[in-house]
């Protein structure tokens, strides 16, 4: 059951990753478009905070270091919304680059500066350094931050999505 909402759970990442949206009604799991109407699972879903690792200390610590409101963002649920970023990126000490760059050691280098990456002209032409605004800022419209940039992600709408990814990206990115 678990790795069926995890595979429902990438698969509507890679869609909204693209800018789609998943029939919900019919790629949950345990559901189909023919079930009866005011139908009920038998076993109520438990709450995210009752299933949710605990952060080890050294998380906890890189969290609390982030500014408000990202420091009280909920990593699992940021590492869940990262799924449709993995396509692109990853995220582990020495990964490789893949269609975006690796994104280890993400806060506090300068933009545009992973050697070994091939970046766009767009985004070489800025000057700041990745913190938590200007990651928020970026996964919301890169397109906006930098016109011409080659990333084609259409962004994170929704404020909460982009506050957990961040706090997700500190502690999976960080030392």
């Amino acid at each position: 059951m678990l790795r069926t909402s995890l595979t429902i759970a990438f698969a509507a990442g890679l869609l909204a990753g693209c800018g789609q949206k998943p029939d919900t009604a019919s790629s949950e799991a345990g559901t189909s478009s023919s079930s009866p109407a005011g139908a009920t699972s038998a076993a109520p879903e438990a709450s995210p905070a009752a299933t949710a690792p605990a952060l080890s200390v050294h998380d906890k610590a890189l969290l609390a270091s982030l500014p408000a409101p990202y420091n009280s963002g909920d990593v699992e649920h940021g590492k869940i919304v990262f799924a449709r970023c993995q396509v692109c990126h990853t995220v582990t000490e020495g990964g490789p680059d893949l269609i975006g760059p690796n994104l280890w050691g993400l806060f506090g280098r300068k933009v545009a500066s992973k050697a070994g990456y091939a970046y766009s002209d767009a985004l070489k032409a800025k000057t700041w350094t990745w913190g938590a605004q200007h990651i928020d800022a970026w996964i919301t419209d890169p397109r906006q931050v930098a016109p011409g940039t080659k990333m084609s992600f259409v962004g994170l709408g929704d404020p909460q999505d982009r506050t957990d990814v961040v706090a997700y990206l500190k502690t999976a990115t960080s030392k």
